[in-house]
C-alpha cells in the first residue's frame, strides 16, 4: 500500500499541471481543495491558512484565483514568505492574497484578445493582457480555466504584488 501511495505521489509531483485532468468531468472540489489536491500550491495553501482565508475560498463564491505555484513563491527574495506567514504580518499577507483574487468567475474566453484592468478583491486593479498568451501584472498564466465548484483557478508563474 505504501508503494502505491508513494508511486501515485511521485507521479502527481512530476506532472507540472496535474490538476486539470482530475476536473475534466466537472468541478466537484472548491478552490482550496483543488489547490491542495494539485500538490504544487503548498506555499499558497499555507499562506491562505495563515491569512484566515480558507473559509472564504471554500465558500460559495464565485471567485477567480490567479494561483502562484510553489516555484513562483521561490522567486521572492529569501525570507519573504517566512516573514509574511508571521502573525504580526497577517494584514499584509491578506492584502497580497486577496490581490490575486477577482470577484466572479472569469474564464480565458471572456478576456481573449483584450487588455484590461480588473478590480481585485483587495481593491486595487490588476492589469490583464490577453493579446498574446495571458499575463497578469506581468506574471504569465501557465494553465488557465481550472474549474472548481466555486470559481476558477488560473495558474501563474510569479507572485503578483499590490502597489504599496
Amino acid at each position: 500500500m505504501n508503494f502505491m501511495k508513494t508511486t501515485v505521489a511521485a507521479i502527481v509531483m512530476a506532472l507540472p499541471l496535474a490538476i486539470a485532468p482530475a476536473y475534466a468531468g466537472g468541478a466537484k472540489k472548491d478552490i482550496v481543495d483543488t489547490a491542495v489536491s494539485a500538490g504544487q500550491f503548498n506555499t499558497l495553501v499555507a499562506a491562505v491558512k495563515a491569512a484566515g482565508l480558507v473559509s472564504t475560498l471554500k465558500g460559495k463564491g464565485l471567485f477567480t484565483v490567479f494561483a502562484p505555484t510553489d516555484a513562483a513563491f521561490k522567486k521572492l527574495p529569501a525570507g519573504t514568505v517566512a516573514s509574511l506567514l508571521k502573525p504580526e504580518n497577517k494584514s499584509k499577507l491578506v492584502s497580497i492574497l486577496t490581490y490575486h483574487v477577482l470577484p466572479g468567475k472569469v474564464m480565458s474566453k471572456d478576456i481573449a484578445g483584450k487588455k484590461l484592468q480588473a478590480a481585485s478583491v483587495q481593491g486595487q486593479k490588476i492589469s490583464i493582457n490577453a493579446t498574446k498568451g495571458v499575463t497578469v501584472d506581468g506574471a504569465n498564466v501557465v494553465k488557465a480555466d481550472i474549474a472548481t465548484s466555486n470559481g476558477v483557478i488560473h495558474v501563474i508563474d510569479s507572485v503578483i504584488m499590490p502597489k504599496s
